[in-house]
């Protein structure tokens, strides 16, 4: 596979990644500490956790480890106030915005392939009026990314081979999945990523630090 080559299909993560959901998900993950008592933790340390999903979100609100009595309780309560309003602050990256725009004017398939949940992807996909050929999530199949096989069900909707596909992700089990799913492997510096954590040293095809830079090398 040659990387540069321009693909077929756009196949992207969800949250980080096409969409800023993290606003809404901090709210959820505060509104679980003031149920308990709490104070508001900052809007930066949350938005770290985001794409490691809602266990995280538990343990980084009341420091609860998965195992822990009492964690599925507190993440359960945490989708549900996710759930009450998943598109009240989530935009698209203003950045592509365009480059959907442009990539759909011509004709050309893309699709999008979460670890998140359908019951809170798609409305969240269809309350931001996107149109992805494709929307594979996280109960769609019996396994998930880093699992190539959402990658490939996603391809196959679109009718195209994964190796025509750049798959693009913000974070290290994205840029697995795409290489285990033989496509173009994009990772992106936007997105929700730990201080200590330089998505230049994943095993990517393809590193973009900017929306507009991605759409660049697409034009």
């Amino acid at each position: 596979m040659t990387p540069l080559t321009r693909p077929a299909a756009l196949l992207f993560d969800l949250d980080g990644t096409l969409v800023d959901t993290a606003p809404d998900l901090a709210r959820a993950t505060n509104a679980l500490r003031a149920h308990h008592g709490l104070s508001a933790l900052p809007y930066p340390m949350i938005r770290a956790q985001v794409s490691n999903g809602g266990s995280a979100l538990v343990e980084l609100a009341l420091g609860l480890a998965r195992e822990a009595p009492g964690h599925d309780e507190a993440r359960t309560f945490l989708l549900a106030a996710y759930g009450e309003a998943v598109a009240a602050e989530s935009r698209v990256f203003p950045s592509l915005a365009p480059l959907l725009e442009a990539w759909e004017a011509a004709g050309a398939p893309w699709g999008i392939v979460t670890n998140k949940p359908r019951a809170y992807a798609a409305p969240l996909v269809e309350a931001l009026a996107l149109s992805p050929g494709a929307l594979l999530c996280a109960d769609d199949l019996p396994v998930k990314k880093p699992d190539p096989a959402p990658l490939h069900e996603a391809a196959r909707r679109l009718g195209v081979s994964p190796e025509a596909c750049w798959y693009i992700g913000d974070h290290l089990r994205d840029i697995q999945a795409a290489r285990a799913a033989g496509m173009a492997a994009v990772a992106v510096g936007w997105g929700y990523t730990e201080t200590a954590d330089d998505y230049r040293r994943w095993p990517a095809d393809l590193w973009f630090e900017t929306g507009e830079a991605l759409a660049a090398a697409l034009g």
